[in-house]
């Protein structure tokens, strides 16, 4: 695997951990197995039956907590420190073969990325969730499921496609992100107020 395969991977595998970290430790796992395709660096620890039953296991947990309105929520807060550390280091061992300091710069990628596709995801349900039907919150999540997996599967097979993509991710974040922020601390001050009121 050559570096931009292995940057691509690094990357791919981090962006869809502030998604879904779970099935990516999976799927990765299981595509590694399967030899779909080879996982770089030292990810051949994702193979180990022990890994991929513990991640599959989770997967399933994840993928009904993040269908239900205001679970998800609290799911989304629990798994800030859970999602960011789990794609720094994905990211690192993604990077080993490129020695210690591309294994650090992978992790500071890795967590960087993680914790912004993260954000996004927990800010876009909590304004979700503000509305009372839960459909909305359904189709995002299937969406967030779908969106995790195409992702993952362009970083491997179509490397320099979705590192394109993935930087206009990133200029769309630096877009959306601060007008998420108001949004969210106005709706948390409308609520504190309506409290205050009520």
């Amino acid at each position: 695997m050559d570096v931009t395969e292995a940057v691509a991977a690094a990357a791919g595998l981090a962006w869809a951990s502030g998604l879904r970290p779970y099935a990516v430790v999976f799927l990765a796992g299981l595509a590694g197995r399967m030899e779909w395709f080879a996982l770089p660096g030292e990810l051949d620890v994702l193979e180990h039956p022990v890994v991929m039953g513990v991640a599959g296991l989770l997967m399933c947990v994840e993928f009904l907590a993040d269908k239900m309105p205001a679970l998800d929520s609290l799911w989304d807060a629990l798994h800030t420190f859970i999602r960011i550390p789990v794609g720094a280091l994905l990211a690192a061992w993604a990077l080993a073969d490129q020695g210690s300091a591309g294994m650090f710069a992978g992790a500071l990628l890795g967590g960087t990325l993680s914790g912004a596709t993260h954000l996004t995801k927990a800010g876009g349900r909590l304004a979700v969730n503000a509305s009372p039907e839960p459909l909305s919150n359904l189709l995002l999540s299937a969406g967030e499921d779908g969106l995790a997996l195409t992702g993952l599967w362009l970083a491997f097979v179509y490397p320099l496609a979705f590192l394109i993509l993935l930087a206009l991710f990133v200029i769309m974040l630096w877009w959306l992100l601060p007008r998420m922020w108001r949004f969210l601390t106005g709706l948390l001050s409308w609520v504190s107020g309506k409290q205050a009121t009520g």
